[in-house]
C-alpha cells in the first residue's frame, strides 16, 4: 500500500513537471506544445484495462475513462493538437500512397493537399445524442451491471463499469442507465452474457435530444421464453418506467426489441414500442428531424450543425446543382442544403432512416429532395448509369467506418457529371484510405475505373467527438 501511495504521487509530481514543461517550451520562439501533447495522449491512450497502463491506485471510474475517452486528462486545445497530428500522419499516408501509384504531388515532401487546423465542438462535456451501455459483470463481480467496457474479450478480462465518470456521456443517460441496471438486478431473470449460456437482459441504447426527449431502448435475449412469458416482462419493464422506480427519467419513448443477435435491425426483428411516442425529434440548423430507434444521427448535434454548414460550403453548390447524398440517414446533410440547390437525391441502406427522411422533407415543406432505400453499391450504379441531367452534380459521401462499397466509388468515378466529391469519414485511416485511393489513381480498365480521376484539394477535420481520439475528416475532391 505505501508503495502505491508513493508510486502515485510520483506520477501526480510528472504530471505536474510535464505540465510546467510545455509551458516553457511554448514560450520559447518557434516551439509549441503539440509534439508533448501527442506523446502525453499517446501514454493515456495506452492505459485501458488488461494492458497494465493505468497509474497505480487508479480507481475503475479513472480505467474506464481512460479506456472510453483516451484525451479527457488532456486540456482542450492540446487535444485539439493531437487529432491535428493524427489527421496529419492520415494525409502522409494518402500522400505516400498516391505517390506509389504514379499520382503527381503537387510539391515533394508536402501533404497531397492543404490540411486546416481542427475545428472544434461547440460542445466539449455530455455532448453525446446516443450511447449505448453493455450488460455483464462489474467490478464487484455482479453479473447485472450496467455500462461501458474496461478490458477485451481476447484478453478474457473484460469488466463492465457504470459510466458515471465517463465526461462525454450526458447525465440523463446514466440517469436511464442507472434504472435499468435496478430494474434488472430486481427481475428473477439473468443477464444474457453469451448467448450460448442463457439468461435475457442485454444491452441499453438511450437517445436524447435538445427538446428534452428520451428514448429508451432494451435488448432481450427471448431464449426459449414463450408469448405469454416475454408478455410479462415487457409489461413490468413498462410498469418499472412509467409509474415504478424508472418514472422520474420521463421517458418519451420506451421501446423493446428480442433479439438473438449481437446486432439486430428493424427489418430482422422489429422495435416494440411499450410505452410513448414511436419517435423522438431534434432540431437542426433550422429544421427539425424525426429520429427512429436505429436511424443514424451524428450523436454530436451542435458539433454536427458545424460540419453541415461547412459541407454547403464547400459543395459550392447553386441552385442549378444537384446534390447526391449517399449514406444519408435520416436526410440531414441534404435537407439542411436542399434550400440551396436544384435538387437533392439520397440514399440509404436502413429502411426506417429513409421513411424519416422521407417524414422530415414533407414536414418541413421541402419538396426537391426523394430519397432511395437500399444498398448504395445497388441502388447508387444504376441510378448514375442512365445519368442524362444537364445540370452539375455534386456528391456528398458519409458513410460507416467500414467506408464505401467498390462499386459505389467506380459508379461515381466513372460519372462524368460528377465534378465535386465531398467524403466525411470517422475513420480516414481505415477502409476510408482505400475509397480516397481508388477514387484518385490513374484509369485502370481491369478495375472499371475508367472515368477521370479525382485530386484532393482540402482537407478538414471537425471535432464531434471530444476526449477521444475520433475526429471526422471532411476531405474535398475535384476533376
Amino acid at each position: 500500500m505505501a508503495l502505491c501511495c508513493t508510486l502515485s504521487l510520483m506520477c501526480r509530481r510528472l504530471r505536474q513537471l510535464l505540465s510546467t514543461q510545455c509551458a516553457l517550451l511554448s514560450s520559447l520562439p518557434g516551439r509549441d506544445c503539440g509534439l508533448l501533447a501527442e506523446k502525453r495522449a499517446e501514454k493515456w491512450k495506452k492505459r485501458k484495462a488488461g494492458e497494465g497502463c493505468s497509474l497505480p491506485g487508479s480507481s475503475w471510474e479513472e480505467r474506464l475513462a481512460d479506456a472510453a475517452t483516451p484525451l479527457w486528462r488532456l486540456p482542450y486545445q492540446e487535444q485539439l493538437q493531437v487529432k491535428y497530428e493524427n489527421q496529419r500522419k492520415v494525409l502522409q499516408t494518402l500522400t505516400s500512397r498516391l505517390q506509389e501509384l504514379g499520382v503527381d504531388v503537387q510539391k515533394p515532401g508536402e501533404l497531397c493537399c492543404p490540411l486546416r487546423p481542427v475545428v472544434p465542438s461547440p460542445i466539449t462535456n455530455g455532448y453525446r445524442n446516443k450511447s449505448t451501455f453493455s450488460v455483464n459483470q462489474g467490478p464487484d463481480g455482479n453479473p447485472k451491471t450496467v455500462g461501458l467496457y474496461v478490458g477485451t474479450g481476447r484478453a478474457r478480462n473484460i469488466v463492465c463499469v457504470r459510466a458515471d465518470h465517463v465526461k462525454n456521456v450526458p447525465p440523463k443517460h446514466k440517469q436511464v442507465a442507472q434504472c435499468y441496471e435496478e430494474f434488472i438486478r430486481r427481475s428473477p431473470l439473468d443477464s444474457c452474457i453469451l448467448f450460448h449460456e442463457g439468461g435475457h437482459w442485454r444491452e441499453l441504447v438511450v437517445r436524447t435530444t435538445s427538446h428534452g426527449h428520451t428514448m429508451a431502448i432494451v435488448t432481450f435475449h427471448p431464449q426459449k421464453l414463450g408469448q405469454e412469458a416475454l408478455a410479462t416482462q415487457k409489461a413490468l419493464l413498462k410498469e418499472f418506467f412509467t409509474s415504478g422506480p424508472g418514472a422520474g427519467c420521463a421517458l418519451t419513448s420506451l421501446y423493446f426489441q428480442e433479439s438473438t443477435m449481437t446486432r439486430c435491425s428493424h427489418e430482422q426483428s422489429p422495435f416494440q414500442l411499450l410505452y410513448g411516442e414511436p419517435h423522438i425529434f431534434e432540431d437542426l440548423l433550422g429544421l427539425k428531424f424525426r429520429i427512429s430507434p436505429d436511424a443514424f444521427f451524428q450523436v454530436n448535434t451542435s458539433g454536427a450543425e458545424t460540419l453541415y454548414q461547412a459541407v454547403g460550403e464547400l459543395s459550392q453548390a447553386d441552385r442549378d446543382t444537384v446534390l447526391l447524398d449517399v449514406c444519408c440517414g435520416t436526410g440531414t446533410i441534404g435537407l439542411s442544403l436542399a434550400r440551396h440547390v436544384s435538387k437533392v437525391i439520397g440514399i440509404e441502406i436502413v429502411e426506417k432512416a429513409i421513411e424519416d427522411a422521407r417524414w422530415n422533407a414533407a414536414f418541413n415543406g421541402i419538396s426537391n429532395c426523394e430519397f432511395h432505400s437500399g444498398k448504395a453499391e445497388a441502388v447508387l450504379p444504376q441510378l448514375l448509369c442512365s445519368w442524362e441531367d444537364t445540370r452539375p452534380l455534386v456528391a456528398v459521401v458519409n458513410p460507416s467506418r467500414a467506408g464505401i462499397h467498390y462499386r459505389v466509388v467506380r459508379a461515381i468515378r466513372n460519372c462524368k457529371a460528377i465534378r465535386r466529391l465531398l467524403y466525411i469519414s470517422c475513420k480516414p485511416e481505415g477502409e476510408a484510405t482505400r475509397n480516397f485511393l481508388e477514387l484518385c489513381c490513374p484509369p485502370d480498365p481491369g478495375k472499371k475505373l475508367v472515368g477521370e480521376p479525382f485530386a484532393p484539394v482540402l482537407a478538414i477535420p471537425f471535432d464531434l467527438f471530444p476526449h477521444t481520439v475520433h475526429c471526422e475528416l471532411v476531405l474535398l475532391f475535384s476533376r
